[in-house]
């Protein structure tokens, strides 16, 4: 599965910036916009992989078990469950 991210990049200066929308922190600066491109990808996969690594270092904690069930008289609240 591919996912797609945007990639906002602005020269000032002499420099491009740039920067990707959905992930925070992931951000560069380099002198040329090829370079930059390469800068970004690097960055965007190096944070997406310590996200995941973040992320499957969590424990897991087991499900809580399952609510009762009720039938429809039980919860109507008239006498005789009507």
């Amino acid at each position: 599965m591919r996912n797609g991210y945007t990639a906002v990049i602005k020269q000032q200066d002499g420099w491009y910036l740039g920067w990707i929308e959905e992930v925070p922190g992931v951000n560069c600066q380099e002198t040329t916009l090829e370079a930059l491109k390469v800068s970004l990808r690097e960055a965007l996969a190096e944070a997406l992989e310590m996200n995941r690594q973040e992320a499957l270092s969590i424990p897991r904690q087991p499900a809580p078990p399952p609510r009762p069930t009720t039938t429809p008289t039980e919860n109507c609240g008239h006498p005789g469950g009507r």
